[in-house]
């Protein structure tokens, strides 16, 4: 194997285990590894780090941000929860059936698992905890749910994997839909059988008219995917024209409809926007010079030839995804994504599989790492959220993990789940 490869994997290795940040250490290691062993002039790297962040569509991933930030100063998460609340009225462990279809919906407007986990949850965690329900059962079913928000469109993973894979984004928006509402479905069972089970209460029954003033409140909000899916699919505007659309929608939401949005709040949401966004962007800008070293050692090369050596596609697939789910469990989902894509791509495309699957599919994959010990981000972004130590929400996920996983087996053995939407729509 390449010494510098070798080295590249030893150094990062050691930097993530010893709790250097995600993006410094696919930074540094990319570093030192051309520099011991290479005469590659380093200018190279600050060049590739440049380009990871340089793309008229990575611009839709502030804007995204930035949309989501918005509609939570003006009201519109306690809207949506009030509106889950409403559908699934007072069946056993409503409040948990209402905590996935918020997420349903919210996936909408942020396209992000955290953004979920951490908007979402505080609502979600409080009614739940109110209405008697275990802390860290509320906190577990939060933190499942969360991983709809990156798999339903809009969703900042599968436009950064569009931007590496170039495919469509409005055919991998649509591929997420069917696999995003089969979650949230086996999620319900799920929620309705420890619920009856536990004796979880039931939430109080509404009125016809409490449930369409819910719906009221709720439906422009609503509307936010329908308009990012109908505006790319028949062509009214990319995906990043889709994100600043939705960010002016955001705007007239809160100033002129709910009126809950003041001026003051504009340098916070703008401070958090910015914050968020650079983490992201360091990372995949890292990530991005990070993948170019795999690149030029030819690691790709290295798997199409074991990919040849095996009997069949859906072996390789096989084969990812167990990749995929130890790495999930250590590293954040974005940089996987990033260092992993042009790597796999071209292996993909050599065996016939469909990138459009492919692309679902291992954002669904990574998502489950973020649900899943020891250090998945969304258990340690809620048990924040919920004041919990997290050795509790890791306890309490632990039957959630393998819905999850029949989930992604279903997606892995049946694409017609992602594909049958976008050949139908576009």
């Amino acid at each position: 194997m390449n010494v510098t490869l070798v080295l590249l994997i030893v150094l990062f290795a050691v930097l993530a285990v010893i709790g250097v940040p995600l993006a410094l250490a696919l930074g540094l290691s990319t570093f030192v590894s051309l520099a011991l062993t290479t005469d590659m002039l380093l200018v190279v790297i600050a060049q590739k780090v440049q380009l990871g962040a340089d793309s008229y569509l990575m611009m839709a991933v502030p804007l995204f941000i930035l949309a989501a930030n918005i509609m939570n100063y003006s009201g519109v998460t306690e809207r949506i929860f009030r509106f889950a609340r409403a559908i699934v009225g007072s069946m056993p462990g409503a409040l948990g059936h209402a905590n996935v279809v918020a997420s349903v919906v919210f996936a909408g407007i942020s396209g992000s698992a955290i953004a979920d986990s951490a908007s979402l949850g505080n609502i979600e965690i409080k009614s739940m905890e109110d209405q008697g329900y275990p802390t860290e059962y509320a906190a577990a079913i939060t933190v499942a749910s969360a991983t709809i928000g990156p798999i339903f469109p809009p969703s900042i993973p599968l436009v950064i994997y569009a931007g590496i894979a170039s495919v469509s984004v409005g055919k991998l928006f649509m591929g997420g839909v069917v696999p995003g509402l089969i979650i949230a479905l086996a999620l319900m069972v799920l929620n309705h059988i420890l619920s009856v089970e536990n004796k979880y209460p039931r939430d109080e029954r509404m009125t016809p008219r409490q449930i369409w003033d819910c719906f009221r409140e709720s439906f422009l909000p609503i509307l936010s995917p329908a308009i990012i899916l109908f505006g790319i699919t028949f062509g009214w505007f990319t995906p990043t024209e889709a994100a600043a659309v939705i960010v002016l929608y955001a705007f007239i939401l809160g100033f002129f409809v709910y009126k809950e949005l003041k001026l003051s709040y504009l340098p916070r949401i703008f401070k958090e926007t910015m914050m968020t966004t650079g983490i992201v962007m360091f990372i995949v800008a890292a990530a991005n010079a990070f993948s170019y070293v795999l690149t030029i050692c030819k690691l790709g090369n290295v798997l199409t030839d074991m990919a040849a050596a095996m009997p069949n596609a859906i072996t390789f697939i096989i084969v990812v995804n167990i990749l995929l789910l130890i790495l999930g469990m250590f590293m954040e989902s974005t940089a996987i994504l990033i260092v992993i894509t042009p790597v796999l791509v071209p292996v993909a495309q050599a065996m016939g599989i469909d990138l459009v699957y492919f692309g679902v599919m291992m954002v669904l994959n990574l998502m489950i790492g973020l649900a899943t010990p020891p250090f998945g981000m969304g258990l340690f972004t809620v048990s924040q959220v919920a004041k919990l130590p997290v050795e509790k929400t890791v306890k309490a996920i632990l039957p959630f993990i393998p819905v999850l996983l029949v989930v992604l087996l279903m997606i892995i053995f049946m694409p017609a789940l992602v594909t049958w939407l976008p050949s139908i729509v576009m």
